[in-house]
């Protein structure tokens, strides 16, 4: 995405549909000079200018826990970068390893799908780092999950390269305040792998959700 370019983070679940009634929020992901290192802060040289998004809209359904979250996300030629910085408190985790239940622990999310394709790819991660990747299809929902969905092969797991402050397991749960961080890089052959779209270019928008 060169600097000029939008891009609208919004429930792909309602993206064309009749109840996508709500005007979106849109979200500028920036060009990085260089990718971030993954090591590299909330606050550091790499991320300190970029704008975050502020996860401020919550399903009915969602219990009254909703610690303050927020992300940031740039672009280079290796991929879409994402880093994620939650104040919290009542941390647990215990799905650990790639393709785990993560959205039972203290979890965050990115939703994305490409301009131009029908399915969206899930990114869950938990504090801990585990992580859990699906493309879906069809979202129409069944006893199994959704309709149509395939979920990312063990091979990708270590072509995610990922940072996190926080142990891998976390139990008994932590119950005084902390904050946790996490740091990824999503290539681009992942989203040419599962959609069959790549580094987006001029005037491309993509949509999306934080969780």
């Amino acid at each position: 995405m060169p600097p000029s370019t939008e891009s609208a983070w919004r429930a792909p679940s309602l993206a064309d549909g009749p109840r996508s009634k709500v005007i979106a929020p849109r979200y500028t992901v920036a060009r990085a000079a260089h990718p971030p290192a993954l090591e590299s802060g909330w606050g550091s040289e790499d991320w300190q200018t970029v704008v975050p998004v502020v996860v401020d809209h919550f399903h009915p359904r969602s219990s009254a826990h909703r610690p303050l979250t927020e992300a940031k996300v740039l672009h280079s030629g290796e991929g879409l970068h994402v880093h994620f910085r939650v104040r919290d408190r009542y941390v647990r985790v215990t799905n650990v390893g790639f393709q785990a239940q993560v959205y039972k622990d203290s979890c965050a999310e990115f939703f994305v799908r490409p301009g131009g394709t029908a399915g969206y790819l899930n990114f869950e991660m938990n504090a801990g780092g585990s992580l859990l990747v699906s493309c879906i299809e069809d979202w129409t929902r069944t006893p199994e999950g959704f309709q149509r969905f395939r979920i990312l092969e063990h091979q990708w797991n270590d072509r995610i390269p990922r940072v996190h402050n926080l142990p891998e397991r976390i139990d008994p749960e932590m119950t005084h305040p902390v904050v946790w961080s996490l740091n990824y890089t999503i290539p681009w052959s992942l989203f040419i792998e599962m959609t069959g779209h790549g580094r987006p270019t001029a005037g491309d928008v993509w949509t999306g959700n934080f969780y």
